[in-house]
């Protein structure tokens, strides 16, 4: 079996994938101080409690946003399983052109999401990734990554508005009932969910009218929060959830990986 690992600034997300299936997957919270004995223990209850051994890992590929937990839990995947994770970056040798002014700074999870979307859908397309932060990237049917846009996260906007505003409460982010709020909690939902959809919406509308060859891009939703908020949005058309981690199981065929 292949074990995925996207590490990010706030989440972790850990897939398994026996073929092309994804067997199981979950999500850790990312902390920069864990050892690597400490990842170690975290992968294999994971493991264990989803049914699986980690005598059953024969290859690991690993992307990384967050330098400071990006060693130790590599390290941390070879104490449990035997293997050292591939690391997947801009340098990576993959059927994608990274066609941008500074190609070695692009993401390692917008290199991947960029990846997967290709093999997936074969056309134009834009991948609205909803984690720490929001990022907008554009893919063209022939494999040029041309670019994108990163914007504040949802949960960055709602924190920062919650943690400097003393009389607002910390509210539950479910989609309101309206948009008028009647409560306080209703207006931070209200605006917070809506602000964020309605701010996706535009940034694609941007992105197509500018789109070159004036082609129209499908445009996929994916992180933690796509379910939040595609529901809500006119602009998006999928959403695959686990996207990051079938680029990294891609990118794991590509590279040369077995399992």
């Amino acid at each position: 079996m292949l074990l995925t690992v996207d590490i990010g600034n706030t989440e972790i997300t850990v897939g398994l994938f026996a073929g092309e299936r994804l067997a199981a997957h979950w999500r850790l919270t990312t902390i920069a101080n864990r050892t690597p004995d400490e990842w170690a223990a975290t992968l294999t209850s994971h493991l264990a409690h989803g049914g699986h051994s980690t005598n059953e890992i024969r290859a690991a590929v690993q992307a990384s946003v967050a330098p400071g937990v990006t060693e130790a839990l590599a390290d941390g995947v070879r104490q449990a399983t035997g293997v050292r994770p591939l690391v997947v970056d801009a340098s990576s040798k993959l059927p994608l052109k990274l066609d941008v002014e500074e190609p070695l700074t692009v993401g390692a999870d917008r290199v991947v999401n960029t990846l997967a979307a290709l093999a997936l859908y074969h056309r134009d397309t834009v991948v609205v990734d909803f984690g720490t932060a929001t990022t907008f990237d554009c893919i063209t049917a022939d494999g040029r990554f041309i670019g994108g846009v990163i914007a504040p996260g949802l949960l960055v906007a709602s924190e920062n508005l919650i943690k400097r505003t003393a009389k607002l409460p910390a509210t539950e982010l479910v989609p309101p009932v309206r948009v008028i709020g009647r409560r306080t909690e209703e207006c931070i939902r209200a605006g917070v969910l809506y602000g964020a959809v309605d701010a996706a919406d535009g940034i694609v509308r941007r992105i197509k009218a500018e789109w070159p060859g004036g082609g129209t891009p499908l445009t996929v939703a994916t992180g933690g929060l796509a379910g939040l908020i595609a529901p809500l949005s006119k602009e998006i058309e999928k959403t695959e959830p686990h996207l990051t981690l079938t680029g990294l199981r891609i990118a794991a065929g590509h590279l040369g990986l077995e399992w």
